[in-house]
């Protein structure tokens, strides 16, 4: 952690442009909301302090950051960025460092990037450093005016001149302050503007004319400090952030065969030669071994996955631990609480919850396991159901190693089957089975002959009636 640099991150607007009852920040990238990302970025830099300016919705921001560890500051009025960095002041209170400035919805600046802003703010001796970008078309973006001693203005649109105009060196709202320095600047503003707002471009000219030097590094590639405003620049930068996260997996010896449309979240690990099919998702803190393979529709949400584990087409996982050599689906739902020991089978339509099953057992169709503790080598049949809910409490199905379960078996529990033992095809089992039994649970069969025959002649005559 840098006891020298603090970080604010302006996250008060609404953004009306999102058309949204959910505060902008809080829109998800890459499967994780704006905020988070920018929160990610100023821990890359060991900030001490992370601030984040909060102001519309101010409480559901805080709620979804809850466990981020944040200092959040509220803005009550929207009066402009100089007056939420003006909020933060109390918060900075006997901080002095490197103050960064970044926003809440510009989630794909690289730390490498601002270690670079910080290096050349120092280098300068600068009170104020820019983040700025070179535009192709600059329209509607804030110029830098540079001069033989720095930046000179930040100049708007409507106050450039046409030759102003023609500069394509833009703003991107990314600035590096002396702190406390930069409140007494900030005290010195006023807003005397259409907008009546205090704008924290008006900090540079502040500091010019007392003789401080203002700074500006110009980012290298320029959508890094790409805002989000409306909903297709949200899914821009999540194309953008994907073809990132993308790259550096395969570059690390994951096989992506269309990484374009592969869906991995930022936190997701992934070993090396595991192969991952089109239409994968990887969410959350998933972790993924090496050898694996991953078929088309496949879905894992915080999930450990061990290594050559094979996952096939539309399985679903989430919240559960897989061992190695492991093989689930097709269609299969590993639901929370699932934990495969190791060189099992879950095939096809089977689904599992709270379900801990010991090494090489296995379900491999159409089957139910839920709240239940399984042994080694167990076979489940086809149609198998764990019974574990009477409509207001959950039980246990234990069932011991090397027990074979025939086809359409219902256990109710809670039951234990002992070790070794067999359960008949068809059977409904209500109490404990001891080890090595055979244990037949079915209502006794009876044949009355004729009554299909004398069922469909009473039909006929019905219907001649």
């Amino acid at each position: 952690m840098s006891k020298n640099l603090a970080a604010v991150i302006l996250a008060a607007g609404q953004g009306t442009r999102m058309k949204s009852d959910l505060p902008k920040v809080l829109h998800q990238v890459a499967g994780k909301p704006l905020l988070s990302h920018v929160v990610q970025i100023a821990r890359e830099l060991e900030a001490a302090l992370i601030i984040p300016v909060i102001g519309h919705a101010a409480d559901r921001v805080r709620d979804a950051l809850e466990s981020e560890n944040l200092t959040f500051v509220l803005q009550a009025e929207q009066l402009g960025t100089g007056h939420a960095l003006q909020c933060a002041e109390a918060a900075l209170n006997g901080f002095t460092g490197d103050l960064l400035l970044l926003c809440g919805d510009v989630p794909l600046l690289r730390s490498s990037t601002l270690q670079k802003l910080l290096a050349h703010h120092h280098l300068n001796s600068a009170c104020i450093t820019i983040l700025t970008a070179q535009m192709i078309n600059p329209t509607g973006y804030g110029r830098i005016i540079r001069g033989p001693n720095g930046v000179e203005r930040i100049v708007e649109e409507k106050d450039a001149s046409s030759t102003e105009r023609q500069v394509d060196e833009i703003n991107t709202g990314i600035y590096l302050f002396r702190a406390p320095e930069v409140f007494g600047f900030l005290q010195q503003l006023d807003n005397s503007n259409v907008q009546g707002e205090y704008y924290l471009t008006d900090v540079v000219a502040v500091a010019r004319q007392e003789g401080k030097r203002v700074e500006a590094l110009m980012i290298e590639n320029a959508e890094e400090a790409m805002g989000i405003n409306d909903r297709v620049q949200l899914a821009q930068a999540g194309t953008l952030l994907r073809q990132r996260i993308n790259e550096a997996h395969q570059r690390a010896g994951v096989t992506l065969i269309d990484p374009d449309t592969t869906y991995i979240d930022p936190d997701v690990a992934i070993g090396c030669d595991t192969l991952i099919h089109p239409g994968v998702h990887l969410r959350g803190k998933t972790t993924i071994g090496s050898g694996c393979e991953i078929e088309p529709g496949v879905i894992v949400t915080d999930c450990i996955i061990s290594d050559r584990v094979h996952l096939k087409p539309g399985s679903v996982l989430s919240e559960s631990r897989i061992g190695a050599d492991c093989a689930i689906g097709p269609m299969a739902h590993l639901r929370p609480g699932t934990v495969l020991a190791g060189n099992n089978k879950i095939g096809n339509f089977v689904e599992t919850k709270k379900a801990v099953i010991g090494e090489k057992s296995q379900a491999s169709h159409l089957t139910y396991i839920g709240d239940a503790v399984l042994g080694k080598n167990v076979n489940i049949g086809c149609g198998t159901i764990t019974c574990n809910y009477d409509g207001v409490n959950k039980y246990q199905t234990t069932i011991e190693d090397d027990v074979f379960v025939g086809s359409d078996t219902q256990f109710i529990a809670p039951v234990t089957i002992g070790r070794g033992s067999l359960i008949a095809a068809g059977s409904t089992i209500t109490g404990d089975v001891p080890a090595d039994a055979l244990a037949i649970a079915r209502v006794e069969q009876k044949n009355i002959e004729g009554w299909a025959e004398r069922n469909r002649q009473k039909r006929q005559n019905q219907d001649k009636k």
